[in-house]
């Protein structure tokens, strides 16, 4: 915590504001949107998690039963079980070796071997905080007509070419779940440049509840996603610290490298140049046993664990994993 936290929301409690919506909520959402650009032009909607924001995203985008979306494998659950949501197809896109992310010559052979298909969505993710290439991305995405949904949630205070992650693709997603660079123990949000996209978003988390009208109108399906105002409470005080949080992860993240400089056989996911920067979310490395005198990743996890130090495997990739057996 940095702080300024308790400030917010004790005055959720003084005004006895704490169910969804309420002073808090807008706060946070400007917060975050002045964030991403000084310029304005991001609109935020605070959610209950970065899951619920790309199931928003593609139900906005009206993604469903027989339409494709392509996704990337290295990732977490979190990305691709809303596409299940949905009903859509599911098609793995396989990484590169510079980011860990999503491959655009990989992308550009799916797009072509799928385009007579329904490809509704591209989306990418800033795994551990590294940017992917989202430049190449979305260039090769505008060749066949296909939006980016940008899964943003480890990578809020990362930036690629100077632009800050979450602000590149038509809609994307941010987490502040309990271990992310800033937190709210739980909650999302979704971002578009979009003002009626935007509010689209804010009317479909809110149960599609129909505005001054008296009455509990809906008119159409709606979701229960919206940010409480004691959440977002502990979201503005996070907010004030984010760069300090980022600071601090990337320190950690040298503190690593300089640990393991001259160990053989370990490698680190690194920026690939000036255009990138991570905020280290996580530092992740590679242990090859080949080189390392027989050292393995789970040699290591188990003699941290016996020093009470947390570590783990990095994701294991969505087209191994059981539950999608069978998808392309």
């Amino acid at each position: 915590m940095g702080g300024t936290e308790q400030k917010y929301v004790t005055e959720a409690f003084d005004t006895n504001w704490v169910a969804p919506l309420g002073p808090n909520v807008d706060g946070f959402e400007t917060d975050i949107s002045d964030y991403l650009s000084n310029q304005g032009g991001i609109h935020t909607a605070a959610l209950t998690s970065g899951t619920a924001a790309l199931h928003l995203a593609l139900k906005i985008l009206e993604i469903g039963a027989g339409d494709v979306v392509m996704v990337q494998s290295f990732t977490f659950c979190g990305t691709t079980n809303p596409i299940s949501y949905q009903g859509a197809e599911l098609v793995f896109i396989d990484s590169e070796t510079d980011t860990w992310n999503m491959c655009p010559n990989a992308l550009q052979e799916a797009l072509e071997a799928y385009k007579h298909k329904s490809v509704k969505a591209i989306m990418p993710v800033h795994l551990y905080g590294m940017p992917a290439k989202m430049v190449d991305i979305q260039n090769i995405a505008a060749q066949y007509g296909v939006p980016v949904i940008e899964d943003a949630a480890e990578a809020l205070g990362s930036t690629y070419k100077t632009q800050k992650c979450g602000t590149f693709g038509e809609m994307a997603a941010l987490s502040f779940n309990g271990n992310k660079t800033i937190t709210t123990g739980g909650g999302g949000a979704i971002l578009t440049n979009n003002l009626e996209l935007a509010k689209h978003a804010k009317h479909l988390t809110t149960t599609a509840r129909m505005r001054h009208a008296w009455e509990f109108r809906h008119d159409e399906i709606g979701y229960n996603y919206r940010m409480s105002n004691i959440v977002a409470g502990i979201g503005r005080g996070q907010m004030e610290v984010l760069d300090e949080r980022v600071a601090q992860r990337r320190a950690n993240n040298q503190r690593y490298r300089e640990f393991f400089a001259g160990v053989d056989g370990v490698t680190f996911q690194t920026e690939p140049d000036a255009d990138f920067f991570s905020n280290y979310w996580l530092t992740a490395i590679l242990i090859d046993p080949e080189l390392s005198g027989g050292i393995s990743r789970e040699d290591v996890r188990l003699a941290l664990d016996a020093e009470n130090i947390e570590s783990r495997p990095l994701w294991k990739p969505m087209h191994m994993q059981p539950v999608y057996e069978g998808t392309k």
